[in-house]
């Protein structure tokens, strides 16, 4: 399972928690076979058959293949330079 890690939690909840958005808001993740990357985007809600993760009440929606590929994965997220979010796939560690 993908594990989501604080500095992420905190990016997806502030990002999600927009007066704009409905309640049920979340990040999905979705595989984008054209371009052999992921896409992230804010969603009202899972899309069929997306899997919902929650994590410390951060939601995220990833479509089947985002799933599988995500499994032994972290998120991170970050500041840049210009003070936007930019998120981070990383290896889980080997225990």
């Amino acid at each position: 399972m993908l594990t989501v890690t604080e500095n992420a939690v905190t990016a997806i909840r502030t990002l999600t928690e927009s007066p704009q958005l409905p309640e049920a808001s979340g990040l999905r993740i979705a595989t984008d076979a054209s371009a052999g990357a992921l896409t992230l985007s804010l969603a009202p809600g899972p899309q069929e058959g997306d899997q919902v993760v929650d994590a410390s009440g951060a939601t995220l929606f990833l479509d089947p293949e985002a799933a599988v590929v995500l499994d032994d994965k972290a998120l991170d997220a970050a500041l840049d330079a210009d003070g936007s979010v930019r998120f981070e796939v990383a290896e889980l560690p080997v225990l």
